[in-house]
């Protein structure tokens, strides 16, 4: 780590540590409230998936139909089927089909899906089936889901993580690990599930994705999804409430810490300006008790210079000079210098 990395990093670690730790907790706080509201995300689409029905691409159209019949809404299903480029069902035209289907430069596989960047419209086919099955169109349109695609070619350098590192991991950005040069593809005939609001478009069924829903097109099956659904729960519910524990813990810790010293600092105000008050007479009078010699069962049990003046209530010990004993009643927890009996304040005792 270079010599302005280790900089940056002692000042993170300063920040995170400051306000005795505050400002620690607020940023564990802030991640609690992030993965509280993940965690209520998941949870809904895990209902959500859970009751979504599960449908062959041969059945959907007469489900739709009778579904459409009893209720207004589109209703979200799960749909298990390869994919097929759509120009597929345009039996009539063979040089529309070579023209709209994708072609992999490095390994030369059919595609309907390069690299999110070249997409050609496609459907799903009930698998061994096509062409005599029926199919479901796929709308990407709006969809912002993660795609099932497969790598083809792949390389990645390496570069060296930064103390921003964990600034971003903390704050849920994505963050560089090396230079990645990679193909990805759709190719046609992978078996994907697609996860959606399925209805019908000029009388062909047709799915769309759900924003509320964390996958679309996947390659998990539905129990997959449901079993990967429900440990990501458990995960974030979990983190959710050690995060909280631990914000929680932290903060409290700072609010007292800081209390206490903010109760220090008001009351060393108070002491300045009672000691800037009292400073004359104190003088006057510690100059009025040392003169002439002061015998030694009256001297002052703390400072051995001047004579006892001051008794303490309520243990009533005669064993300080005032100065001393204005100084003992400064203290956080004053006691007395004899019986260590917690003192509430001394009155000056005056020779007849």
């Amino acid at each position: 780590m270079s010599s302005h990395e280790q900089a940056v990093a002692s000042l993170i670690s300063q920040l995170a540590l400051s306000f005795d730790g505050a400002v620690l907790g607020a940023a564990l706080a802030y991640a609690a409230l992030r993965t509280i509201f993940r965690f209520k995300a998941t949870s809904t689409a895990l209902r959500k998936i859970r009751g979504a029905p599960y449908f062959r691409v041969a059945d959907l159209r007469s489900l739709l139909e009778e579904d459409r019949s009893d209720s207004h809404e589109e209703p979200i299903v799960v749909i298990r089927g390869a994919v097929e480029a759509r120009s597929a069902t345009d039996l009539r035209s063979l040089k529309s089909l070579k023209s709209n289907v994708l072609v992999s430069q490095e390994s030369g596989d059919k595609a309907v899906i390069i690299q999110r960047t070249q997409t050609v419209p496609f459907i799903l086919v009930e698998g061994g089936q096509w062409p005599q099955s029926d199919f479901v169109i796929v709308n990407m349109n709006g969809s912002k889901h993660p795609l099932p695609l497969t790598t083809v070619y792949h390389q990645l350098h390496p570069i060296n993580a930064s103390p921003y590192t964990f600034l971003q991991a903390l704050f849920g950005h994505e963050y560089p690990v090396g230079l990645l040069d990679e193909e990805k593809i759709l190719p046609v005939g992978k078996e994907i599930s697609a996860v959606g609001i399925c209805g019908f478009s000029n009388g062909v069924p047709e799915v769309k994705a759900c924003k509320e829903l964390p996958y679309f097109l996947t390659d998990m099956t539905k129990d997959q999804m449901l079993l990967d659904l429900a440990f990501k729960t458990k995960i974030l519910f979990w983190s959710g409430v050690v995060l909280g524990s631990l914000s929680i813990g932290i903060l409290g810790y700072a609010f007292v810490r800081n209390w206490n010293k903010w109760k220090e600092r008001r009351l060393r105000r108070f002491q300045q300006a009672a000691n800037a008050a009292t400073d004359d007479s104190t003088l006057q009078m510690d100059l009025d008790e040392e003169l002439g010699d002061v015998p030694d069962g009256e001297l002052c049990v703390v400072c051995l210079m001047r004579r006892r003046r001051s008794a303490f209530i309520p243990c009533g010990h005669l064993v300080c000079c005032q100065h001393c004993a204005v100084s003992v009643e400064r203290e956080l927890v004053p006691k007395c210098p004899v019986c260590r009996m917690a003192i509430r304040s001394s009155v000056r005792i005056y020779a007849s």
